[in-house]
């Protein structure tokens, strides 16, 4: 068997393979995607079929200004064989199309998903084998760590004659939310030693072309309506055009190997196997250190937790340094289209870098993140068209306590924690005196406030233009969950480096006091917001599970069973916690359609993976079953074969079957499970 760091490596052994049963059908083809990605940014992604299902679909999006500026430049590659000697009556050359296009007018042409024989991944390398007569041609996609390249190897594994091999880059030059009309756009194509340099426009930046052995010649042919499937279930223009701007071709004998290099460098590497043999060293790396990190005793895990060990590293990736590093580090919140949110970097960040052994990032992500705090606050996200962080999060900064805590906990860095404490404290003083978007402690009961007319300040943060989907204004209870369990932190911290502790002490207790107006004695659980503009909010959320799973818990144990019973019963599926109850009047079942219906489901209903992490940790203090603890997480191994393989979707239909949704691969997803799992134990 192929080992799932590829055939020349040791590794775990592969569990994300299809033959024919998946590969040769259309519909289940396109619906399972692929991404590989570079550590600042960029990535490329698509289907198991090579269908454009996606604007986001690419060979290489790459990221222009580090970890954002992300721009389509080369869409996908139009690949044919053609095989026979053309000289013995039963062996006619034929043309063998190994690309599958849709068209505007709903007609699938060329069927080369007709011809993958399997599909696999190797790591995170997504990798096809097609089957022609007796040809069998391998296909290998990765990136480059640290660069805006990719690579496309093709490998000739068994024929009985040569085969000549034609390869049409089709490329396109915008910002990855945005489509093309090519019609009367003339790009600039400039031969270069070993292939061409396309420069969309005078000041875009250049695409290189290349190839380590195939001959190159320049076209210029646009190639009108590509059709989007999945852009137009999301209410969103479901036609493109890309330009057909080279044509590579090469004739390859059995065992020869030919690759296709795309990259924003002037002179990247181009020997294909060297680069894959620098890719494979990277990841097996990255199975080295979480297997180190390990208890020396533990049994070993099962092979797809190896897989979201390599997914957790995709999110990571590089931001301008904080003073004394040479690179900052940041969390990329779920491809392919989210940038860097400070919420989702903080939920993360234990998961993706501790549970994976890697505390070093953890402290360069801490420490980037702390150059952002203004008036006590954490940004909620870094814009893509601009440099200015926006702030409007109450949670950020909240689960910023929570990865310093985990942080700590792992390495008694208290260096780090000297450095970052004036920073919490001053948080803290902010919180008091009261901060932006009216976010402020109440002195009547020591639980904080947050919110105003048109803002939305928690993670559910669905907007519509002036409409607020969730807005929880007043006093939300994982707000509060989160406060409380910061204020204990940060007393704990000040202990460990001598500096005063009992104000925070005081004011943890004084929270604890009045936290019981959360629960409400009627439900048997708790409160979802206390104070709103319509009074205290009992709609059944997920909100309340960190009541529980955070490591401070205001609960009794009986009152913890009942937060714990509650979301198991009415919230819980296979892959998370639906983030309403659905007999609420509100509660959407289905997550899909325009802007305003898919937002209008998204905390609605919708079933959020990272919840699954906190649940199965909850359950774990309620009830002290490890085993059964686990098994709320099992599930995600099928999953990983389902929508974006080897990783865990954003969202999932509240309505059975759970049609997995939004972002293919999302950070929290991964990182929750991943945390959740190692904690846990045997």
């Amino acid at each position: 068997m192929v080992s799932a760091m590829g055939p020349d490596l040791p590794g775990e052994p592969m569990v994300i393979q299809f033959g024919r049963e998946i590969c040769g059908d259309l519909y289940t083809a396109e619906a399972r995607e692929w991404l590989v990605t570079n550590g600042i940014g960029g990535y490329a992604a698509g289907t198991v079929a090579g269908l454009l299902t996606r604007r986001y679909h690419g060979l290489l999006v790459a990221a222009l200004k580090p970890p954002l500026g992300r721009t389509l430049l080369l869409t996908k590659l139009d690949e044919t064989i053609q095989y026979g000697d053309g000289i013995s009556g039963n062996l006619r050359e034929r043309f063998y199309p190994l690309h599958t296009n849709r068209w505007a007018d709903g007609a699938v042409g060329p069927h080369g998903y007709r011809h993958i024989e399997s599909f696999a991944l190797e790591g995170t390398t997504p990798m096809w084998r097609f089957a022609c007569a007796d040809t069998l041609l391998e296909k290998r996609i990765w990136m480059q760590p640290g660069e805006n390249t990719t690579y496309v190897r093709y490998s000739l594994q068994r024929s009985i004659r040569p085969v000549a091999l034609s390869i049409k880059a089709i490329v396109n030059y915008r910002d990855y939310h945005s489509s093309t009309q090519g019609k009367g756009w003339r790009m600039e194509l400039t031969p270069v030693n070993q292939g061409i340099c396309v420069t969309a426009f005078p000041d875009a930046t250049p695409l290189y072309l290349l190839s380590d052995q195939a001959s190159v010649t320049p076209m210029h042919d646009w190639y009108y309506g590509f059709d989007l499937a999945v852009e137009r279930y999301r209410g969103l223009n479901d036609r493109e055009d890309h330009l057909h701007a080279a044509t590579f071709q090469i004739t390859l004998n059995p065992g020869e190997s030919v690759t296709i290099v795309a990259s924003t460098e002037a002179q990247p590497k181009l020997y294909g196997e060297t680069a894959l043999s620098t890719r494979r060293a990277y990841e097996q790396k990255l199975i080295d250190l979480w297997k180190t990190s390990r208890p020396v005793h533990a049994k070993a895990p099962p092979t797809w937790i190896s897989h979201l060990v390599l997914a957790a590293d995709q999110f990571v990736v590089n931001r301008p340094a904080a003073a004394g590093e040479a690179n900052g580090k940041t969390v990329i919140a779920g491809y392919p289209w989210f940038g860097d949110w400070g919420r989702d970097t903080m939920i993360s960040l234990p998961g993706l870098t501790l549970a994976t052994g890697r505390p070093e990032v953890a402290r360069s992500i801490l420490r980037t993140f702390s150059r952002y705090v203004d008036r006590g606050m954490l940004p909620n996200r870094f814009p893509d068209s601009g440099e200015v962080p926006e702030y409007n999060t109450v949670d950020a900064t909240l689960w910023y306590f929570e990865a310093i805590r985990s942080y700590y906990a792992a390495t008694q860095d208290d260096e780090l924690l000297i450095e970052l404490f004036p920073v919490l404290a001053d948080i803290i003083d902010w919180h008091c005196r009261g901060t932006r978007y009216h976010i402020h402690l109440d002195s009547a009961d020591g639980l904080l406030y947050a919110g105003e007319d048109g803002v939305q300040l928690t993670w559910m943060d669905a907007k519509v233009e002036d409409w607020v989907v969730t807005p929880r204004i007043g006093k939300p209870i994982e707000i509060n969950a989160l406060w409380y369990n910061a204020l204990r932190s940060l007393a704990y911290f000040a202990r460990q480096i001598g500096k005063p502790h009992q104000e925070y002490e005081a004011m943890a207790s004084r929270t604890l006091a009045r936290f019981s107006r959360f629960w409400n004695d009627e439900l048997g659980y708790c409160y979802d917001v206390l104070d709103s503009p319509q009074g205290n909010d009992a709609a059944l959320r997920p909100n309340q599970i960190f009541t529980v799973s955070l490591p401070d818990s205001p609960w009794s144990p009986a009152q913890q069973k009942g937060v714990v019973d509650a979301c198991a019963q009415a919230l819980l599926t296979s892959h998370g916690l639906r983030s309403l109850a659905v007999d609420d009047m509100q509660y959407q079942g289905i997550y899909g359609g325009n802007q305003r219906q898919r937002d209008g489901a998204y905390h609605q209903g919708t079933v959020w993976g990272w919840l699954l992490g906190p649940f199965a940790l909850a359950h774990l203090r309620v009830y002290g079953d490890r085993v059964k603890a686990r098994e709320f997480l099992e599930p995600i191994a099928a999953h990983l074969n389902a929508h974006g393989l080897g990783n865990i979707s954003e969202i999932f239909d509240g309505d059975a079957p759970m049609t997995p949704r939004g972002c293919i691969a999302q950070a929290w997803s991964v990182a929750e499970v991943l945390r959740a799992w190692a904690t846990i134990g045997d």
